[in-house]
């Protein structure tokens, strides 16, 4: 509020400022039918150039990011992005090609794309690759398109049913139902992996497929997997792989080798393309080859020295993307790929390993490991992959939510783990392959410097984030009573 007990729009609009320079009327100027217009005074803020650079600059710091800040935030792998990668997608040849220039045009990039196949296939154990799915979830649906369209061809359309472990991600089931077909949870240990015997009594002729996450959601690899695809396979059902995870094991070994028939990737998870904010991103499908004809078409192929869109496949599902996919995060991809190679690769998954099982491994004795190792056998006897599950019971039962955790470590410059799931009452840690020793000790000492407060006086904690520009919110009430529109002077 100024003096006069008017209230201000914003803390910097100036009177008469204006960040915008217009060039000189190059048209006749006309006069502007007054009926025609619908002005009214919008109340907006006036603000110079220069203040409006810094504003902006000044609202990006108060922003948690990767590149500012570590976020280990389990499931999501969000990880440092390599800035070459946007040097590469920013290549005029990549970012100003028109999606209908003719093949003659864009040999170099459809030789990308062509390559990024070949790559992707070889990862993933599998004979074929579409690159069009613009993301982990609508590779979910484009692969249970093709499983249905591979079932229909043969006559076994009856095949509407898909298993789904209770580890799996939560958009399986969602893929599931916008593809008509009905979902059944199948049960896990309690060491986190896929209870084969449930398993075994819901396998019927009426199954299509298993959507299995390996490692799954808990952080565990299932070491029962080849199994599981033997029994899948011989109930003439289909195993598909739900690859977000794949930044646990690639190099290391192939889904196509364990069993896998049709697998989804997520670029942003796996192979370091931006994420975020809903996009973009890409999902490409890996599958066996007797899936290759479902495919979405086109298809970018080799025909001697060069390269062509393929749209004749008779049997495929059809586009499921306009034009030829989520380029720009293709390119990225590619690039990273090439980065690291295949000796690099491996790299990636193995230290992101050691990284989840060194952090878990430093908390374990205050941040309870529901999946981990039990009886005080070492980590050793029962690793987890890229990421772990703690249930902290001895905070909780102090009086400290999961929330008034994440809202510590906020306070301490940290991006909170994902609260609550897979299971109530929980932290999902994934330090990912990109931080070094010194960020996760820290990291850890952080979270058992909130524990011995916990011990000392839990009521901080209820208080937190102070430290940071906006304080603690009300989220119930921002949920049930959400602003979503600035209302200018009036509101």
């Amino acid at each position: 509020m100024n003096k006069n007990g008017e209230r201000l729009l914003f803390e910097i609009s100036t009177p008469g400022a204006s960040a915008v320079d217009l060039p000189e009327c190059d048209v006749p100027e006309a006069e502007f039918d007054p009926a025609l217009s619908t002005y009214t005074q919008s109340g907006l803020p006036e603000v110079g150039q220069l203040d409006l650079v810094r504003h902006y600059t000044h609202l990006a710091h108060r922003c948690f990011s990767v590149d500012g800040n570590f976020y280990p935030l389990g499931s999501c792998t969000m990880k440092y992005n390599p800035k070459v990668n946007e040097w590469a997608a920013g290549l005029a040849g990549f970012a100003n090609v028109h999606p209908l220039q003719s093949e003659h045009h864009v040999q170099g990039l459809m030789e990308l794309l062509y390559l990024l196949r070949m790559y992707l296939a070889e990862i993933a154990g599998l004979d074929e690759v579409s690159l069009q799915p613009c993301a982990g979830a609508h590779g979910e649906w484009t692969a249970l398109k093709v499983i249905r369209a591979y079932f229909a061809d043969r006559g076994q359309e009856k095949r509407r049913i898909v298993l789904a472990p209770d580890t799996a991600h939560g958009t399986n089931p969602a893929s599931c139902a916008m593809c008509g077909a009905s979902v059944v949870t199948i049960k896990s240990l309690s060491n986190g992996l896929t209870d084969l015997e449930d398993l075994k009594t819901h396998l019927s002729d009426e199954v299509a497929a298993i959507m299995v996450t390996n490692p799954n959601t808990v952080g565990k690899f299932d070491r029962m997997i080849a199994q599981m695809a033997e029994m899948v396979h011989r109930a003439g059902a289909l195993l598909y792989l739900d690859g977000a995870n794949m930044n646990a094991i690639m190099g290391i070994t192939r889904p196509g080798d364990f069993g896998v028939d049709i697998m989804h990737y997520n670029t942003h998870k796996t192979f370091s393309t931006p994420h975020g904010c809903g996009g973009p991103g890409a999902g490409p499908i890996a599958v066996r080859k007797e899936l290759s004809p479902y495919l979405p078409v086109p298809q970018v192929v080799k025909q001697g020295e060069k390269y062509a869109w393929d749209f004749d496949r008779p049997k495929s599902i059809g586009k499921v993307r306009s034009f030829w996919g989520q380029v720009g995060v293709l390119v990225r991809a590619y690039a990273y790929i090439r980065a690291c190679g295949a000796a690099g690769l491996r790299d990636v998954s193995e230290t992101a390993v050691l990284a989840a099982n060194y952090v878990a491994q430093r908390i374990k004795h205050v941040y309870a490991l529901p999946f981990g190792p039990k009886d005080g056998s070492p980590m050793a006897s029962n690793p987890c992959a890229h990421e772990f599950i703690t249930v902290p019971r001895a905070i909780i039962d102090r009086g400290v939510t999961i929330m008034d955790v994440a809202k510590a470590l906020i306070d301490r410059g940290y991006h909170p783990p994902t609260v609550h799931f897979p299971v109530h009452d929980c932290l999902m840690i994934e330090p990912t392959e990109t931080e070094s020793k010194a960020t996760l000790d820290g990291f850890a000492e952080t979270l058992l410097e909130l524990a011995e407060q916990s011990e000392r006086d839990a009521r901080p904690f209820k208080e937190a984030p102070v430290r940071q520009v906006v304080r603690r919110l009300d989220e119930v009430g921002a949920a049930r009573k959400p602003v979503l529109r600035w209302t200018g002077a009036q509101g």
